[in-house]
């Protein structure tokens, strides 16, 4: 007689496994349920301060974001005396359930909350109540309540159930062994002797069932135990598990949601860490950590313990998972000082891995950023989601555009929220593009986003799958042991030189630009303010407001995170953060104008204007002060009385009329429709714009995409372009303007044309009330220069791009990231296009072109909707970009001179300084500041031009010492004792850090202590 088919075996185990799953748990009795309602949280000390209602199975309680405190109340049935008893409870949300001081026990999500099925279901609804009942004892619960589901969706705000219930061990563990088996001998193949004899034993043990009982699971059991008995022999890949749940601190839900899916989390992983000894787990984020210490101190203990403990990793070194397309260099500094500061300072632990694993593109300066930080290795796998190319590794070292390496690894299961179930296994083994050179690869599994990370399903899984024949063996442990085993490999791995570019999500460049634009004043201010108080302090006028910069940093760097800077989120977390921003940015404004007044009076000067410069080199520029215009020259990184720094200036040659804009440099015309026609550059006897072509054209494409992509074709589909309205031209002092006003359906549009005396720059602003939606507005450039390359400026450096599309490739980078400027160069000439707050571009043959505005609808429906100003300016220029210093003109488009007035004039006048200079061109200065932890003055700088550069810098007052250190401020090397200069040798794109301590360095002031610009 011949063997059952396949098919009907394969039909007959998933029958049986759906059999098994619906038996593990019976509910025997309803619970009580009272819940409190409010549209905000509310601690536990006040739950009951919401509008009460009692609820049954298919109530309903919420409305989205609504939330509730519910108290399930019930007694355990006599009957259930010795049965394992637990509870079933889904409220159609998120909930968290608490002990009796309101500490966070356990979280629970619901059944239907939105997921990839594929990677398993979201819900978490069974709560232990004992593992041997006696029958009696009482519930008496209460649960923190969300009225939205895993990813931010309303699921009808009803209960949909609250039960006492017997769980079946004994079918719960069979349910366990035949899944696992089952999904092994799916990815075997039909070859395989393993996969004929476990459908066998699996299908044996199915008839074994008639009746699902006890009894009859244990003889099931032991029909397939010895087919999880069966261990692989020496392994060709093994594979490293660490329990992860990815939370994103903004997205589809605001900000104070994240906080209390923190919480239902990281309870509900210290939960399983009592039921699964093998058990391993990993958090990011440190300000996910803050805000469980500051919200829920009791299970920051408990965490705190588990880490000590070894059970649970802290991961990544970042404040938060940020945004590294549009973040400043600083910034990404930033995320990682405080980042690396806060988990040493908690927990003793040294950050060494990078944990990214969902950020949209990787800039090309990161590795130096990470190596000079402390940070060996990287993890992502968002590169798995490229739409064109397939990245050639897994494991890899990746070359920044400076040189430095670094050891990265990307899951080769192309997710962070993996089952861990055999087919998560087998995925590994089969698609690890260096598995002929390395034997180990990482996997991440768990429900990210408030899921709780790993279930029991995850857990169950592993424990039968350690060395299961079959599959690679698979280990739980921390990611910092699994790369200090696959560095044992670096000898053969390969190199991948540049940025991390994702071939995906180029509408995260631009959309929400007003959150953009806060971000860039921002960053901007912040430098502005820290050498405005470094300044002050050295000078002995004030203490350094440290506690309060790291305060504001730390927001802002929240804000940075990469679905919040990119404008991927509900409107919301726009509403909040264009808040909180404005708010900062006075506050941050405030400060430095209060730290420069009181440097002017200590050098005697009151009530008078005093110019300050922050950056590293001498500018000559037109300042306006109360209405007059002043030719004005201040010293690199030093301050001037106005009326001392006031210089002869001829205006000549300056012309606006009707549609020509002109000085002694440049003579632009304009076309009746607004366009400009032509840029002649005077000086070089060239015409900048490509010869009948048009420029400065607001043209709308459509754009049906969503916050993340657009349609890479949208070249094709132009929806038209703003009209001109209206003209006029004007003179104001050394300036020729050209305004215009422009309009497009519900859409208006000022634009400002600029051009300054003796100037080589024109300069755009604009002021737009975007109104459109499914549209994106652009501007292009079509120029005269012709080059296959395009330079962007990206973090400490640039980036240069390919102009032509011949490869697959070149087509996938169409939409590209650049910070101050963009710039085509020839040999002898250029032309660049400076911003003020943009980051999307393109630059396609001779055009360069800039991404304005988008209106998505999804996840915001009114993103962008509103009043914008931002500004953009060309830069026609002879040499190249590097000879022209364009990342000169970058900054000063960026960092305007600063003015302040002292109140009143100190006695002991002070002599004014330049607090560093540097000699040489092509080293900027990023950032000057007080060290975090002594009484140093920390200097950052970083060649602009990608070669080799020697220089000196020079301190305005005695040093004791100038060191080198790394970006963590840990002395390197001894530069110079007892000397105010030290001699710097960079090679091309290197950032360096100098500590420098001052003979009489700063005490403690009996002056006021800036803060918020105000006295305190």
């Amino acid at each position: 007689m011949p063997y059952e088919t396949t098919p009907v075996i394969m039909n007959k185990v998933k029958h049986t496994l759906s059999k098994l799953q619906m038996a593990i748990y019976q509910p025997v009795s309803s619970l009580s349920v009272t819940a409190w309602v409010t549209k905000e949280p509310v601690p536990y000390a006040e739950r009951e301060s919401g509008t009460k209602i009692q609820l049954r199975p298919g109530d309903q309680w919420g409305e989205l974001w609504d939330c509730a405190w519910f108290h399930f109340e019930g007694v355990v049935p006599r009957s259930l005396n010795g049965r394992k008893v637990v509870l079933l409870i889904d409220v159609n949300g998120e909930l968290c359930l608490v002990d009796g001081e309101g500490t966070p026990r356990q979280g629970l999500t619901n059944i239907n909350s939105e997921f990839d099925d594929s990677l398993g279901l979201p819900g978490k609804r069974v709560v232990d109540v004992s593992p041997s009942a006696e029958g009696g004892e009482i519930i008496d619960l209460w649960g923190d309540a969300g009225c939205n589901d895993l990813f931010g969706k309303y699921r009808s705000g009803t209960l949909k159930e609250a039960e006492i219930a017997v769980c079946h061990e004994e079918i719960r563990k069979l349910y366990y062994d035949f899944e696992v088996l089952a999904e092994l001998a799916e990815q075997l193949p039909d070859t395989s002797a393993r996969k004929a004899q476990i459908y066998q034993s699996l299908y044996e043990a199915s008839n074994l069932l008639p009746v699902l009982d006890a009894d009859h699971a244990f003889r099931a059991s032991a029909r397939i135990a010895g087919e999880l008995a069966k261990r692989g022999g020496d392994p060709a890949i093994t594979v490293s598990a660490i329990g992860h749940a990815h939370l994103d601190l903004a997205w589809l839900w605001p900000i104070r949601e994240t906080i209390r899916k923190g919480a239902r989390t990281f309870s509900t992983v210290l939960r399983n860490m009592e039921k699964y000894p093998d058990y391993v787990f990993g958090a990011s984020q440190p300000q996910l950590y803050q805000w469980i210490k500051e919200r829920y101190p009791k299970l920051y203990d408990k965490v705190k313990k588990r880490i000590l403990e070894g059970r649970w990793e802290v991961q990544g070194a970042m404040w938060v998972e940020p945004d590294t397309n549009i973040s400043g260099g600083e910034a990404l500094v930033r995320q990682i000082l405080y980042g690396k500061r806060f988990f040493q300072q908690e927990f003793g632990k040294d950050a060494k891995v990078l944990w990214m694993p969902d950020v949209f593109g990787y800039a090309g300066s990161l590795p130096q950023i990470l190596k000079k930080s402390g940070i060996d290795y990287m993890m992502t796998q968002k590169l798995s989601w490229s739409v064109y190319n397939t990245h050639p590794h897994h494991s890899f070292l990746w070359e920044g555009i400076d040189g430095t390496r670094i050891l990265t690894h990307l899951p080769p299961e192309d997710t962070y929220n993996s089952p861990a179930a055999p087919r998560s296994l087998a995925k590994i083994e089969r698609n690890y593009l260096d598995k002929n050179v390395s034997d180990h690869a990482l996997m991440l599994f768990g429900i990210g986003d408030g899921g709780g990370g790993p279930g029991e399903e995850h857990l169950e899984r592993l424990a039968r799958e350690k060395n299961l024949a079959g599959l690679p063996p698979v280990v739980q442990e921390h990611s910092l042991s699994f790369f200090l085993r696959l560095e044992k490999d670096v000898p053969r791995f390969r190199t991948f030189k540049g940025e991390l570019y994702l071939e995906k999500h180029q509408g995260t460049l631009t959309s929400q630009s007003r959150n953009k634009r806060y971000n860039r004043k921002l960053e901007k201010s912040l430098r502005e303010l820290e050498f405005a108080a470094s300044l002050l302090w050295v000078l002995g006028g004030a203490p350094y407001p440290g506690a309060k910069l790291e305060q504001i940093w730390k927001e802002v760097l929240l804000y940075q995170f990469h679905d919040i800077l990119p404008g991927s989120s509900i409107g919301r977390v726009y509403d909040e953060s264009l808040e909180r921003y404005e708010t900062l940015l006075r506050q941050v404004r405030s400060m430095s104008e209060e730290a420069y007044g009181r440097v002017a009076g200590l050098a005697g000067w009151a009530k008078e204007p005093v110019l300050f410069n922050s950056l590293p080199w001498e500018r000559k520029e037109w300042v306006k002060w109360e209405g007059a215009w002043h030719f004005v020259c201040v010293p690199a990184m030093g301050y001037r009385k106005l009326k001392d720094a006031v210089r002869k200036h001829a205006i000549n040659g300056l012309k606006s009329e009707g549609q020509v804009l002109e000085n002694n440099r440049l003579f632009v015309r304009f076309d009746e429709d607004g366009s400009i026609v032509s840029v002649y550059d005077k000086s070089s006897g060239r015409e900048t714009i490509r010869k009948g072509s048009k420029a400065n054209v607001f043209t709308i494409y459509y754009d049906d995409g969503d916050a993340w992509d657009f349609p890479r074709d949208y070249r094709e589909t132009v929806a038209g372009t703003m009209k001109l309205e209206r003209s006029a031209s004007y003179i104001d002092g050394p300036k020729a303007i050209v305004e215009q006003k422009y309009r497009y359906g519900e859409s208006a549009l000022s634009l400002r044309t600029i051009l300054t005396a003796d100037s080589s720059v024109i300069e755009f602003a604009v002021e737009a009330d975007w109104r459109e939606s499914g549209k994106m507005l652009r501007v292009s450039f079509p120029t005269s220069v012709y080059s296959d390359q395009a330079n962007c400026e990206i973090q400490f450096g640039y980036l240069k791009r390919p102009t032509t599309r011949n490869t697959a490739i070149e087509f996938a980078k169409d939409e590209i990231c650049a910070h101050h400027y963009i710039d085509l160069s020839q040999p002898d000439y250029g032309v660049a296009l400076l911003n003020d707050c943009k980051y999307g571009h393109s630059a396609l043959n001779n055009v360069l072109d800039l991404n304005l505005l988008r209106s998505p609808s999804y996840p915001d429906p009114a993103a962008d909707r509103a009043a914008h100003q931002f500004a953009y300016a060309l830069y026609p220029h002879a040499g190249d970009f590097i000879q022209a210093s364009v990342y000169r003109k970058g900054y000063e488009f960026n960092i305007p001179l600063a003015v302040a007035e002292a109140s009143q004039a100190d006695t002991a006048k002070q002599e004014p300084l330049q607090l560093v200079q540097i000699d040489h061109p092509h080293i900027m200065v990023e950032s000057v500041k007080k060290a975090e932890d002594s009484d140093h003055i920390i200097v950052r700088l970083y060649e602009t031009a990608g070669s080799s550069a020697r220089g000196t810098i020079s301190f305005g007052l005695e040093c004791l010492s100038i060191e080198e250190a790394d970006l963590m401020e840990t002395p390197v090397a001894v530069l110079q004792d007892n000397g105010s200069r030290a001699e710097l040798q960079f090679t091309p794109f290197e950032i360096k850090t100098i500590r420098a301590r001052f003979r009489h360095a700063p005490g403690n002031s009996t002056m006021d202590l800036i803060e918020g610009g105000e006295k305190t």
